[in-house]
């Protein structure tokens, strides 16, 4: 119990930051999904617009959402009947799922959007039989901030940030859960084409994918591999419905064929011992599809980028292409793929030898790269708080503020003051 109020404390702190930075009206769920408002907070449109609506209140609406997200990793959008938007993140603690954070509050931007929303509430709503007190729906609806799409996806990716910081001993879990999900949404869409093909007959067993993916890991082609990959793993799943057992000798036997690929004459064989004692492993012990599923693309992911390398495209090199292309973007917004491209590499596999290399995730590279320009800024130039948030790719200032805290020890303000001392 102590636990959960901890998490409820530390999880109060962080929303109440995001809050006065984005203006969103926010809510706080433990593990067993019960809703937490910090206290003496006022909750637009909660309590202004939702007490008119039939179904306030819609808490089953945001378990929904609270649902899909653990199933994903990252967070929500989403909107409730009376069409204001919300998102939510999920927060894990070890790996497991301990909570969620949930923003939101704001009418889409449109002006006929807030008529509409209106028109309907004219109608429907039960509340509505005087004049007076249309008259103060209308005002309540008109008082209520609005966002445009682009903005509210700013906000929703602002709370994952903080999802993700609220999230213990599990620091790539998120990321993990994102890149499960991904997996089994490509096999599912394989598994429904062949289901239209098939029906309940079996086919065989696909020895040409076998192959096909046997050469895909020779030219050291990742993204073609994991294509290949994903086709033979939706045939072993489809032809062995409900047979845990059965899916998972099939996958030890891909895992003992891969670790045969011969990256040169003389290092043929040198992925068999450390494949065998470290993914066959992970193999055994896994428990779901979907872990069997992310070992075998780790490891496709592992051979691929080691055969690279053997044919002259050291991780030395990948790396120097990433940084020449962060260090000419870091003042935009660039996502994980985007570099990962520039490196020639696939992003879960880069994410990897980044991290290995240069000992800190892409996230807090990036965010050490913005602050150490933005504490230039302060000292050399008379630009605003809010211009050089701008200027080094912060969502707003009080983001800013709290990033830049996060990496001196001090305000960017106390900073300027102090001349960075």
């Amino acid at each position: 119990m102590n636990k959960e109020l901890n998490f409820i404390e530390k999880a109060e702190k962080t929303m109440l930051d995001y809050s006065q930075a984005t203006g969103c009206s926010i809510c706080i769920y433990d593990s067993n999904l019960k809703p937490y408002y910090p206290e003496g907070f006022k909750n637009e449109p909660e309590e202004t617009i939702c007490p008119y609506c039939p179904y306030f209140p819609c808490h089953d609406i945001h378990i929904n959402a609270i649902e899909e997200v653990k199933k994903k990793g990252t967070f929500h959008i989403y909107k409730c009947n009376m069409g204001i938007m919300f998102w939510v993140s999920p927060i894990y603690t070890q790996g497991s799922f301990s909570g969620a954070i949930r923003g939101g509050g704001f009418l889409q931007k449109e002006s006929q959007k807030r008529v509409d929303i209106f028109s309907n509430a004219n109608d429907t709503l039960v509340m509505c039989n005087s004049e007076k007190v249309k008259e103060d729906l209308k005002e309540r609806i008109e008082a209520t901030p609005t966002a445009d799409e682009e903005k509210v996806q700013s906000m929703a990716e602002m709370m994952q940030l903080c999802a993700e910081s609220l999230s213990t001993g599990s620091e790539d879990y998120h990321e993990i859960i994102r890149r499960r999900a991904e997996q089994q949404q490509a096999i599912a869409k394989i598994i429904e084409q062949l289901t239209k093909q098939y029906g309940s007959d079996k086919p065989g067993y696909p020895l040409d994918k076998e192959k096909s993916l046997m050469a895909a890991l020779r030219k050291g082609d990742a993204t073609e591999a994991k294509k290949i990959l994903n086709e033979l793993l939706a045939m072993i799943i489809f032809s062995n419905t409900e047979q845990f057992n059965h899916i998972q000798l099939r996958i030890i036997e891909i895992v003992v064929l891969i670790s045969r690929v011969e990256i040169s004459p003389v290092k043929s064989g040198s992925l068999s011992m450390e494949i065998n004692s470290q993914n066959l492993k992970l193999v055994q012990e896994a428990k779901t599809i979907e872990e069997l599923t992310d070992t075998l693309h780790k490891i496709v992911d592992r051979v691929s980028g080691t055969i690279s390398s053997f044919r002259g495209i050291p991780h030395a090199t990948a790396l120097r292409k990433a940084e020449n292309f962060i260090l000419e973007n870091y003042t935009k917004k660039i996502s994980l793929k985007e570099i990962a491209d520039v490196a020639g590499l696939s992003p879960p596999y880069f994410s990897t030898i980044f991290k290995e290399e240069m000992g800190e995730n892409l996230s807090k590279y990036l965010n050490r790269l913005r602050v150490e320009k933005a504490s230039r800024l302060l000292l050399d130039t008379e630009m605003t708080l809010s211009e050089i948030a701008t200027n080094c790719c912060f969502e707003d200032q009080s983001w800013f503020s709290k990033i830049f805290k996060a990496y001196t020890g001090v305000s960017p303000g106390k900073y300027r003051n102090q001349g960075g001392k």
